[in-house]
């Protein structure tokens, strides 16, 4: 009779592992379902219209000249997703949707939203860009062909807003003003995140440095905001042109639009424009140094989608440039949930032995 306890077993038959489940990956497949239905419902103004007073669908759908057919799953499903809620047939905003996606409020976030709407149909062509590594636009591709247009000069400074509203307040808390007396935002859009900072700095003087263009939609919105005459607006392209002249410089979700070799070269005449002791500030949504978080690596995928060069970076990447660009020190502080500011100071060359 065999020895099976020489074996260490008591010989029985170990039982086969189990396999892994795919609902995970087939939950994970489907996930574009909600988001779409979220982004056709801002699309379509829903919000804004249940903002005035909420609605029943038959009405619903004839003030937005919509088909019955699919109407009342759109609806209830948005009620699950939690943008909607329901009291009987009644359907009105949930709390959040109706602070920030009615175009009429001030917080409004939808234009960042209608913006990945927009993004959302290059992402079906994530393969063609893998195979080619070409971006998947239509359209100008550059920001001077694209400011030639009013109209969507305006949804793009809306959909910016969007993009850098919680990175503001953030920003004018966490780095240390004190000391500083002006700061310039260099592809300040309209003035958003100028108007943050100066809202808790009084004592700086700001300007937003942008495309000629944006120029009456920054007036506008500082009218819009009460900061009219507290922030000017200084026009230029920062590829062509000098960068002006201010104790701190904000490079916020700009180099992410560029490749490595504009990156450095914008760094390096931020470094020229700045007085010693000056800083810049580096802001964007970060990939980890280990490259394992999927969050800022998508991220970089949608960039690499709409853009020729850009893409997102590690931190790594952005204090390498900043060395080579001239910068003494750095360091990294926490912003948002998405987004990470990197600081490079203008220190004083350190002396040689010669000079001594």
């Amino acid at each position: 009779m065999p020895d099976t306890h020489a074996h260490g077993t008591s010989g029985t038959t170990a039982p086969e592992p189990t396999a892994p489940e795919p609902a995970a990956l087939l939950e994970l497949g489907q996930s574009y379902w909600a988001s779409k239905t979220l982004l056709s419902a801002v699309e379509l103004g829903l919000f804004s219209l249940l903002a005035g007073e909420p609605a029943r669908e038959p009405e619903i759908r004839e003030r937005l000249s919509l088909h019955p057919r699919a109407v009342r799953d759109f609806l209830d499903a948005l009620v699950g997703l939690g943008a909607l809620e329901r009291e009987g047939d009644v359907y009105r905003n949930s709390p959040a949707a109706d602070l920030y996606l009615d175009e009429a409020k001030l917080p409004f976030r939808g234009g960042f939203l209608k913006m990945l709407n927009w993004q959302f149909n290059l992402w079906a062509q994530l393969t063609e860009l893998l195979r080619t590594g070409a971006p998947q636009t239509k359209g100008p591709t550059h920001f001077d062909e694209f400011y030639a247009k009013p109209e969507a000069v305006r949804g793009f400074m809306i959909a910016m807003d969007g993009a850098n509203a919680l990175v503001g307040p953030a920003l004018a808390k966490e780095f240390d003003w004190s000391g500083r007396r002006s700061f310039i935002d260099i592809g300040g859009a309209r003035g958003n995140l100028a108007a943050a900072i100066a809202k808790v700095n009084p004592h700086l003087r700001g300007k937003s440095f942008d495309l000629p263009p944006v120029e009456p939609f920054f007036d506008e919105h500082m009218d819009r905001l009460g900061l009219a005459g507290q922030l000017d607006f200084h026009a230029g392209d920062f590829f062509t042109d000098p960068l002006p002249t201010a104790d701190v410089l904000v490079f916020g979700h700009v180099l992410h639009d560029w490749n490595d070799e504009q990156r450095l070269a914008l760094l390096r005449k931020a470094h020229d424009a700045l007085p010693e002791g000056g800083a810049v500030l580096i802001y964007d949504a970060l990939i980890d140094d280990e490259r394992r978080d999927p969050k800022n690596l998508l991220l970089s995928l949608n960039m690499q989608l709409v853009t020729a060069g850009g893409s997102e970076y590690t931190g790594a990447d952005c204090r390498s440039w900043l060395a080579e660009a001239g910068f003494g020190r750095t360091e990294t502080v926490p912003l948002t949930d998405a987004d990470m500011l990197i600081v490079g100071h203008k220190t004083k060359p350190a002396a040689t032995a010669a000079q001594v």
